[in-house]
């Protein structure tokens, strides 16, 4: 079962109010959500995380979703999983453990080994947007029913407003 078929499976078991949208092969945000027609701040921006911990423990990784006029705050990220410090987590590490390539995450771990820690402002979007393990392909889901499946304790302040810049 390919990473889409998972999300759908998934939301369909929890009688989730969502919509497929099919389109140009994208990975951008910003890109993207002018051509879906959403709002940026609607966007789930996903990112894997190496978590440096204390006192020596081994690393873990952290699937951080922020909405897509933020950037992530590594800090807060790393401390959301009990961390010092974080970083991305390289390329192939990532591809490993979300079997999908860059740009094409979904706000959701289908790996144990990939904690998942959502930034609060996505709370109140009304309709989060994300691609759906392919480039090509997004879900539209209602922003209750996308908690209802990953649960409240997922939730933290892990992301930091982008500031225009002139």
């Amino acid at each position: 079962m390919n990473t889409y078929e998972k999300i759908t499976a998934l939301l369909d078991q929890h009688h989730a109010d969502y919509r497929v949208v099919e389109h140009e092969a994208i990975g951008q945000t910003d890109v993207i959500s002018g051509i879906r027609g959403n709002d940026l701040n609607q966007a789930a921006k996903a990112m894997v995380l190496e978590v440096t911990m204390p006192d020596g423990a081994d690393a873990r990784y952290l699937l951080a979703i922020v909405p897509g006029d933020c950037k992530i705050n590594f800090k807060s990220a790393a401390r959301a999983i009990g961390g010092k410090k974080s970083s991305f987590a390289a390329p192939e590490k990532a591809q490993e453990l979300t079997q999908c390539v860059m740009g094409a995450v979904p706000p959701f771990s289908f790996d144990d080994r990939l904690a998942l820690r959502v930034d609060t402002r996505l709370r109140d979007v009304g309709t989060l947007w994300f691609n759906a393990g392919a480039l090509e392909r997004s879900v539209a889901l209602n922003v209750d029913d996308f908690f209802g499946v990953v649960g409240d304790d997922c939730c933290a302040d892990i992301a930091t407003p982008m500031t225009a810049t002139a």
